[in-house]
């Protein structure tokens, strides 16, 4: 085991953080009116008397970049808890379908799913973990003289309480950075360095988004008002019908 560096650490955050800000404004630049229509869900804006249409448009477009924010972020955390591991437990990625931690502390290897908070999954991807850990098991059965092998679900924001989950266990928050780490403090330190240059990145992203709320809404208010009134009707048809309706948006 080696000492974690966390100059090192602070250093990788301040390198690799400027892809966040970089894939969330290219995000922005990428979307498409009409595939956030298609996906979210037009029953529970007119459940809430939504009657502007910009507050509509922000809503939908809101909704899409918190799932993307989500996506993208749990990445960059899941790279740096794999070059925290490496540090000090030489962990590395695993070459295991759906496993993205491998590392040996103890004379036990870890198998690690890596998840941003602790409510990520349904019961059915839950099964896909579980499977991935049962076929990960098996493989490094065969290759590492029958070592003891324990799959984990490491969440890098959270608490559990019961860690045990039978087949794996469920690890979360200050608990989880210090197991990759054993740094207990690390899920602090790590706090700081986040926060570089992102006033500038910031900036550059709101700029774009506030475009992007422009133009949608303007494309939005010429397929879907009538009169300067929301037309529930063929929103709904263009969203949910068998027919596909034409819109140039």
């Amino acid at each position: 085991m080696a000492k974690l560096s966390l100059s090192e650490v602070r250093k990788y955050v301040k390198q690799n953080i400027g892809s966040f800000h970089h894939s969330r404004v290219e995000g922005l630049k990428k979307l498409k009116l009409a595939d956030v229509l298609l996906k979210k869900n037009p029953y529970l804006f007119k459940a809430k008397n939504i009657l502007s249409a910009q507050d509509l448009v922000k809503g939908i477009v809101d909704a899409h970049i918190s799932s993307q924010e989500e996506t993208i972020f749990g990445a960059f955390l899941e790279g740096l808890a794999v070059y925290v591991c490496n540090i000090v437990f030489s962990g590395r990625k695993s070459a295991a379908v759906g496993i993205d931690l491998e590392f040996e502390r103890e004379k036990v290897i870890y198998i690690i799913t890596i998840k941003s908070g602790t409510n990520w999954a349904n019961g059915s991807q839950i099964s896909k973990m579980k499977e991935d850990f049962r076929k990960a098991k098996k493989i490094l059965g065969t290759n590492t003289s029958k070592k003891n092998i324990v799959a984990v679900n490491g969440c890098c924001y959270g608490r559990i309480n019961n860690i045990d989950k039978g087949e794996y266990l469920k690890i979360a928050g200050q608990k989880f950075w210090e197991f990759i780490s054993d740094d207990t403090e690390l899920f602090i330190e790590i706090i700081e360095p986040l926060g570089y240059q992102a006033k500038e990145r910031n900036e550059e992203f709101i700029k774009s988004y506030y475009q992007l709320l422009n133009q949608f809404t303007l494309q939005f208010a010429n397929e879907f008002c009538v009169e300067g009134i929301i037309d529930w009707s063929k929103l709904v048809r263009f969203n949910s019908g068998e027919e596909k309706i034409k819109v140039n948006i």
